[in-house]
């Protein structure tokens, strides 16, 4: 089964997908894949059965339309998808017609989120890289709350995050951090929100809380 969350109202269209994470299986297991993550044959597995450790899961793929091959391939294999046993969340940004109407033909659940032109405003996600390459925690903090406030998805805050700690192991750059403190930062991240709502807890508390103690 399919569902979409799209549109340019970030904050509903979030609020909508949370409201509707809420009502899923706690014990279902959860995977995020972002579109640098994007893998065809591990998507495939996905809509082609169970797993080896579940019979069935949740895949929840954020502004993976981003990338036209990544688009190219879902709307390929679109009837794959809404077949499966397993359930698949596609939250992005604005979709054009043609790609919603490939949706709304294979009775996919669409979501669409729409803000009037003038109430567009859009957050810097590299000021949120900043404050953290910067080891500044006010800074992080505020631009965390900025972010939050203005909808942008915790996925995709979680997803800066991660992107800035491993480009900075990449390239070496530990600037204010060690090595061992970026590793464990990655780590930890990556797992923060899956592990959050299998346990009930409130994903956005969790998240604040993690970069209030993360250094």
């Amino acid at each position: 089964m399919i569902y979409l969350f799209c549109g340019d109202d970030t904050k509903n269209k979030h609020k909508g997908y949370r409201e509707f994470i809420k009502t899923t299986p706690k014990s279902i297991d959860t995977f995020f894949i972002g579109k640098n993550d994007f893998n065809d044959r591990e998507v495939q597995s996905f809509y082609s059965g169970a797993g080896l450790f579940f019979s069935q899961c949740l895949v929840v793929f954020t502004n993976i339309f981003e990338k036209e091959s990544n688009l190219d391939f879902v709307l390929e294999k679109l009837e794959h998808f809404q077949n499966s046993e397993n359930t698949f969340i596609f939250l992005d940004g604005k979709i054009n017609k043609p790609v919603l109407d490939a949706f709304k033909k294979i009775k996919a659940k669409v979501n669409l989120f729409e803000l009037p032109k003038e109430k567009k405003e859009k957050f810097n996600n590299f000021l949120l890289a900043n404050a953290f390459g910067d080891r500044d925690k006010l800074y992080l903090w505020t631009s965390f709350r900025q972010a939050v406030d203005l909808g942008v998805g915790l996925e995709e805050l979680t997803g800066v995050l991660f992107w800035k700690a491993k480009d900075m192991l990449l390239k070496n750059n530990f600037g204010k951090f060690k090595k061992e403190e970026l590793q464990n930062f990655a780590t930890k991240i990556s797992y923060l929100l899956p592990e959050a709502r299998k346990e009930g807890k409130d994903a956005e508390a969790e998240f604040e809380k993690f970069i209030l103690e993360a250094f």
